[in-house]
């Protein structure tokens, strides 16, 4: 094995682990963090296949941007944090849905590329950034109203809470 594979070994043991105390964690800042944990993995797995701007976009605007958005909702919102929001005794349904998405997921997988090798290429910034620009620039801007709603509504909800 190489070394870029026994870091994205590495890296895929940290994000699994990550991910399942994400969902299972009783705190949801907890659950936050485990998140920007998650999202830092992604950022290094883009690292490893040679897309270094697209993994510095994602650090910076997922990592930075959309988790301090949901750490400034759950203050300003003043939502109820801990193992009783969090708790609605459907753990074994989730279970069991969760093991059915992961044996589809493994059966696609396998059927699709079976024990072909995939070839990577370096990816060409300029291409992204044009793709991003030009493809993509409605679903950009609505993610960006989207947050800016959510920070608002989040803003006007705490400020109703606090009126005499």
């Amino acid at each position: 094995m190489t070394w870029q594979e026994w870091f994205f070994a590495v890296l895929g043991v940290i994000g699994v682990g990550a991910a399942i105390r994400l969902v299972t964690a009783k705190n949801v800042v907890h659950a936050a963090l485990y998140l920007v944990v998650s999202l830092l993995v992604v950022g290094g797995v883009y690292l490893l296949l040679g897309a270094e701007f697209i993994a510095w976009v994602q650090i910076l605007i997922y990592v930075g941007a959309i988790v301090v958005l949901l750490l400034f909702g759950l203050m300003l919102t003043r939502a109820p944090i801990g193992r009783e929001a969090l708790d609605n005794q459907q753990r074994g349904l989730a279970a069991i849905v969760a093991i059915g998405v992961l044996v589809g997921l493994i059966f696609l997988v396998q059927d699709a590329f079976g024990g072909a090798e995939i070839a990577l290429r370096p990816t060409r910034i300029g291409e992204a950034g044009l793709s991003l620009f030009t493809d993509f620039v409605l679903p950009f801007e609505v993610v960006s109203f989207v947050l800016l709603a959510a920070l608002i509504g989040a803003v006007a909800l705490s400020r109703r809470e606090e009126a005499p």
